[in-house]
């Protein structure tokens, strides 16, 4: 009996580990075929994105068509269209709307900026609805003399910057940049793209402090497409972390977090020096007032001289274009007297209306950007003097306008505890 019921058990048992080992194997199986669909989604999605951030080639192939009718002209045209010398490099677009890529000119490395006609939101499965068309380049029209040029960009720096008084000298470092094969006189088309460039905020920004040094230069246009110099670090600090991750840092842990990768104390006080001069340029400057209305470390990086720059002037606006902002917004609350993350009034409540003077100024802003980034690592015979004059700083309320001493004060009494640490050393 006993022997019958052996080969029965073993019977069942090795049945049993055949089942096991099938089992085992639908199961890597289907892991296998999650894995690769899963991978294979992601690839898709990843891909689409790319597709539909990265329009680079479809910009330039729009400008050049352009350029070659004899619509536009400029100073990197030919290097683009013709000579093949200006080529696009690594897209850096965070918008299909605006292009970003780092280029080559020559032996300059530099970043091709350009705008595209604008993409509509579309849901999966449905058609996407056609873009709508970019900039015409029909403005000045033929005809148009260098005079009634020169009125159009004065009236147009008028309506942003208001009444300047050098406005006039502001026009003519215009015609001399449209001038781009530098013949001594202004093309209709260069007149052209040198309009486009004017109604980007970005460039007539970028324009105006670029002689100080804050912004990178600008190398050269086509149309509305245009290079500046590359700036080799950025952004300021901070670090990028996977997006399944963002969610589930906390926001101290992660305020730690971006101040790891930062360069030695001595020069991020010397990048920080160039924060506080950009502030100190910016307020009562040449072309009238502006603030800073998004102080995210995103749009500034540093050279290797560990000089600062302002790597997106969208994020300055000028106080003339505040004041009509906010002049015709509604309101409810003073969340709702808002202009980017940084620039915000109180509201009217009798009026239901924005305030227009800004409840911050730029002083106050740039020392709450800075706090954490020089406090990390300072000396600690600097750091308790440090660390009260930044939050005197952040403690600044009104615009700067309406405490000039307090502001310069501050603002000199900060950048001169930053020189002394930073003067005797090869940073300086």
């Amino acid at each position: 009996m006993a022997r019958r019921l052996f080969p029965r058990a073993w019977i069942n048992k090795s049945f049993y580990f055949q089942a096991r080992i099938s089992f085992v194997r639908v199961k890597y199986l289907f892991l296998t075929w999650l894995t690769v669909f899963v991978g294979g989604w992601v690839i898709y999605v990843q891909y689409s994105n790319y597709t539909e951030l990265c329009r680079g080639h479809e910009c330039q192939n729009a400008i050049c068509d352009k350029y070659r009718r004899g619509i536009i002209d400029g100073s990197a045209c030919s290097s683009l269209c013709d000579k093949d010398t200006l080529y696009l490099g690594r897209c850096l677009s965070t918008s299909p709307n605006h292009q970003v890529y780092t280029g080559g000119w020559g032996d300059v490395d530099g970043v091709i900026r350009c705008r595209v006609g604008e993409v509509l939101h579309y849901e999966l499965g449905e058609e996407p609805e056609p873009r709508r068309e970019a900039a015409v380049f029909d403005k000045p029209t033929r005809g148009t003399s260098v005079k009634k040029f020169r009125e159009m960009v004065f009236n147009h720096f008028k309506s942003k910057l208001g009444e300047q008084a050098n406005l006039a000298s502001l026009v003519s470092k215009i015609l001399t940049v449209a001038d781009g094969n530098k013949d001594g006189h202004v093309s209709l088309p260069e007149a052209r793209s040198a309009w486009a460039l004017l109604q980007l905020d970005e460039v007539l920004l970028g324009l105006l402090l670029q002689d100080r040094g804050h912004t990178p230069r600008l190398l050269g246009f086509c149309g509305d497409l245009y290079v500046t110099e590359r700036v080799p670090y950025g952004p300021l600090y901070g670090l990028s972390l996977p997006w399944p991750l963002e969610a589930w840092v906390p926001s101290e842990a992660r305020r730690s977090m971006d101040q790891w990768f930062t360069p030695s104390w001595p020069r991020k006080a010397k990048i920080s020096m160039g924060l506080l001069e950009l502030v100190e340029d910016i307020f009562h400057g040449n072309y009238g007032s502006f603030l800073m209305c998004d102080l995210s470390a995103d749009h500034f990086g540093y050279t290797d001289r560990h000089d600062l720059r302002l790597t997106d002037p969208r994020a300055i606006v000028s106080e003339d274009a505040f004041r009509r902002t906010m002049h015709a917004l509604h309101c409810e609350k003073d969340d709702d007297c808002v202009l980017g993350p940084d620039c915000r009034t109180s509201c009217d409540m009798a009026q239901r209306r924005c305030r227009e003077e800004v409840t911050q100024p730029n002083l106050a802003k740039a020392c709450g950007a800075l706090r954490d980034y020089l406090l990390r690592g300072a000396p600690s015979e600097l750091r308790e003097e440090l660390e009260r004059q930044l939050y005197a700083c952040m403690a600044l309320r009104g615009s700067a306008g309406q405490m000039d001493m307090e502001h310069s004060l501050i603002l000199n009494n900060l950048k001169a505890l930053l020189w002394r640490q930073i003067s005797h050393t090869k940073d300086s």
